[in-house]
């Protein structure tokens, strides 16, 4: 695992919450914009990736998180408004790559297995895009064409 995998919060608590090992009490309110414009709200636990909030609450966002966090999809991608992202941790490298698969992508895009949700976030709402890119469905299409 690359050096500024290893350093992200988000690794670490996906890695550590397969063993169901809570690192905080506190809740916090988080709001998903979804593709038809309904809004999906949930409470989070800080540490959690904006990806676990979406599995773990069950929200049933379509195609959302294909690859568990494992940072080699781009369809947890979310979208925030500027003055939050501003404020979220530093991206890595090998978000970006994996960004510049995802569709509708923004100055504002992340990846929501690598955004973990802090108090300061309590009330935060994203935008889900309207299209995902998700190569699993692009071979199942290709398929059933042939």
């Amino acid at each position: 695992m690359p050096a500024s995998l290893q350093e992200s919060c988000c690794s670490y608590v996906l890695l550590i919450s397969r063993f169901k090992v809570c690192c905080s009490a506190d809740r916090v309110t988080v709001h998903f914009i979804n593709r038809d414009g309904e809004r999906l709200t949930a409470t989070a636990k800080e540490g959690e990736s904006l990806l676990e909030v979406v599995v773990n609450q069950n929200l049933g966002i379509d195609g959302f998180g294909a690859c568990e966090g494992t940072l080699a999809c781009s369809t947890c991608h979310l979208i925030f408004e500027e003055d939050v992202f501003q404020k979220l941790d530093a991206i890595t490298d090998e978000e970006l790559d994996m960004l510049d698969l995802a569709y509708g992508l923004t100055d504002t895009s992340r990846l929501g297995c690598q955004v973990c949700v802090k108090k300061a976030m309590d009330g935060l709402t994203v935008q889900v895009p309207m299209e995902v890119a998700d190569m699993r469905r692009e071979l199942e299409v290709g398929k059933q064409s042939k």
